[in-house]
């Protein structure tokens, strides 16, 4: 059978733009279907918009620690309006971009919602395409839990958006979208309560990394209460909101910021017409191919729930367009040793195994951690204090795991991610001379193990 096309993807985010591109490269007549914004979560309502107010509110510390320098500003002012529209207009440009990316590279861009009709059928725009393959990246959406009141809280979706900066917010959640956006709010001088219904936030991550974290929050001056959570939310007559918690105590805030979770954006995606079946949690149910049940059609990114992470998207779209298209060239996601940024006030950076992991994985582990006060900081009054850490296997020498809190977390453990991919020893580490002054060359200089 001919069809119209050999690939539809539905999705125009990292991972779906990255395999239309590729398998248009490779020869594959090839069209991308979306009804949002070119650039996915990630472009849009994510990481880079996110870590564009990450730099926004490191400044009020940057101002704060200038005068140990001998600089004099004054009085600092900040206005939230300049830096949403100066933001708004760096994403338009990225779509712009992705649009270009996707027209050159050959790939036909519909611009609507796409309904899958069957197996090989595409409704956009009251049209109907047939195709050989179509591929699923629809990504994930923010979840707000079902609580009353739940519609006077944003998600992450919302908070890129807000007309002005609130004077009281309260952060929902626990996980790395929660902890970045508290210190966003939090630095850019709203005064900002984490709540999280857990004993600590960042569960999966290093326990060193989650404590220090907690004590750099704290010093700061931002409200963390843990074992708490939201019973209902009430709109005041001022506009202001009441949170009644579980415990019965209430915290009032002008804006209730939910990162609760994400769940796949399957919305009439016309599933039912197909073969496709779901895991527990709802995301599509996929093999190491990114073959879903249904033969002719895959599915990657958010939506499979595997490790969502930009990155992570486009290896996996990489992947499936060598595999259809450049089978000579495939090689398999390696979900292994993947390096890890959050981009909370100060950055965490990670890779590798935590040593809760290692345990647990049967290592003889041996630990090697050190905190201090960035050099930066020593004219300053600022009490800030880096985390480095090293995981290492006790029998083969081999690093398991590097973790970091502190500034450039997310740069400095990108190089490392490439020694720990290559099989790095301590030895290797230890061996590598430093680059002097600087933070990053405490980690070719911890030579005692802890407890040693």
């Amino acid at each position: 059978m001919a069809y119209d096309f050999d690939l539809y993807v539905i999705g125009a985010g990292s991972g779906g733009v990255r395999a239309a591109r590729f398998a248009a490269g490779f020869g594959a007549k090839v069209a991308v279907a979306e009804s949002r914004y070119l650039g996915g979560t990630c472009v849009n309502v994510g990481c880079v918009p996110k870590k564009l107010l990450v730099y926004g509110a490191h400044f009020a510390e940057d101002f704060e620690q200038s005068s140990g320098f001998g600089w004099n500003l004054g009085e600092a002012d900040f206005d939230w309006a300049t830096l949403i529209a100066n933001k708004d207009r760096e994403i338009n440009r990225l779509n712009g971009i992705y649009r270009n990316l996707l027209v050159n590279s050959g790939v036909t861009l519909h611009e609507g919602h796409a309904k899958i009709v069957d197996p090989h059928q595409v409704e956009v725009n009251g049209e109907r395409f047939t195709a050989k393959h179509i591929l699923i990246a629809t990504g994930g959406w923010p979840q707000v839990p079902e609580i009353p009141g739940r519609e006077h809280a944003i998600s992450s979706n919302e908070a890129f958006f807000l007309k002005e900066l609130p004077k009281r917010v309260l952060v929902v959640g626990g996980g790395y979208i929660a902890v970045e956006f508290a210190g966003i709010f939090h630095g850019l001088g709203a005064d900002t309560t984490l709540l999280y219904r857990g004993d600590l936030f960042l569960r999966g991550f290093d326990g060193s990394v989650r404590k220090h974290l907690q004590e750099e929050l704290t010093k700061r001056g931002m409200d963390l209460q843990f074992n708490a959570d939201i019973e209902r939310i009430e709109k005041q007559p001022d506009g202001s909101l009441k949170a009644t918690l579980k415990d019965g105590r209430v915290l009032e805030a002008d804006c209730v910021f939910y990162a609760t979770g994400r769940r796949p954006m399957l919305d009439n995606l016309g599933l039912e017409n197909t073969g496709v079946t779901l895991d527990d949690k709802g995301f599509v149910k996929v093999d190491e191919l990114f073959q879903t049940s249904e033969p002719s059609i895959l599915a990657l990114g958010d939506v499979i729930g595997r490790v969502q992470l930009t990155p992570v998207a486009l290896a996996e779209g990489m992947a499936v367009a060598r595999r259809l298209f450049k089978p000579e060239q495939y090689r398999p996601v390696d979900y292994k040793m993947i390096p890890t940024a959050v981009f909370s006030l100060p950055n965490i950076g990670t890779v590798g195994l935590t040593e809760e992991e290692a345990r647990s994985a049967g290592h003889d582990v041996v630990i090697f951690e050190s905190r201090f006060r960035p050099m930066k900081l020593t004219l300053t009054d600022c009490q800030e204090r880096t985390l480095m850490k090293l995981v290492v296997d006790g029998k083969t020498d081999k690093v398991l795991g590097c973790h970091m809190v502190g500034p450039d977390a997310g740069e400095i453990v990108q190089g490392l991610a490439i020694a720990l991919k290559a099989g790095a020893t301590k030895r290797d580490f230890d061996d590598t001379i430093g680059v002097h002054p600087t933070a990053a060359e405490e980690f070719v200089t911890m030579r005692s193990p802890v407890g040693a």
